[in-house]
């Protein structure tokens, strides 16, 4: 049987502190630096599985059908997000092509391949293969995902575009708003919270 460590190490400063029982929306901070040591999750474990489910249903509306449609003298276009990237990369703005490629599609994506890899295991009692890996991945990925940057952006346009054509949001464009609503709530779990998940079934086990 193996227990949840009773000490925690401070990400900012290194200092190691007693771990604490946390109650409902506690949060245990740094005195030293004020860094985040850990957080209680509440019930946020039992609905992180059903959410990232959604968000890649989400995900997959907002990649496969158009995000807008625009109508200016007759003509009709429509785009969707690899659409986007292809356009840009024909201006020559190859750069800016790829950066909208991995922070809107290949790195939200990643993160949510990486916790239904880590989660439905979980949920069976079980660790998935390269569990250690995979939990260091995901903090290192938290910071490159900007859907919402990318969504903030695509609205910015449609305002401006409304005065010169008819803009028409498409189903992608919803997705986006519902995948960033999603995300936040996804994302905002701790990955150190994985540890405590498999501390928790072995000591159950």
């Amino acid at each position: 049987m193996r227990e949840v460590p009773d000490t925690i190490a401070c990400e900012g400063c290194d200092a190691v502190y007693q771990r604490a029982p946390l109650q409902p929306r506690d949060v245990a901070r740094c005195p030293r630096c004020g860094s985040e040591l850990e957080r209680h999750a509440g019930n946020q474990r039992r609905r992180i599985l059903p959410l990232t489910v959604a968000s890649l249903i989400m995900f997959a509306i907002a990649n496969l059908f158009p995000i807008v449609e625009i109508e200016l003298q007759g003509l009709r276009s429509q785009t969707t997000l690899a659409g986007a990237v292809m356009a840009l990369m024909a201006e020559g703005m190859s750069v800016v092509a790829m950066l909208v490629l991995a922070t809107t599609l290949l790195f939200p994506l990643l993160q949510l391949c990486i916790l239904v890899w880590l989660l439905v295991p979980l949920a069976r009692e079980r660790q998935a293969p390269g569990f250690a890996w995979l939990v260091r991945a995901m903090q290192s990925l938290r910071p490159w995902g900007m859907i919402e940057v990318f969504l903030l952006g695509v609205l910015v346009a449609i305002v401006k575009l409304s005065s010169m054509a008819t803009v028409v949001a498409g189903p992608a464009l919803y997705a986006f708003m519902a995948l960033t609503v999603l995300l936040t709530s996804v994302l905002s779990f701790d990955p150190r919270g994985f540890w405590e998940l498999v501390f928790q079934r072995q000591e159950g086990a």
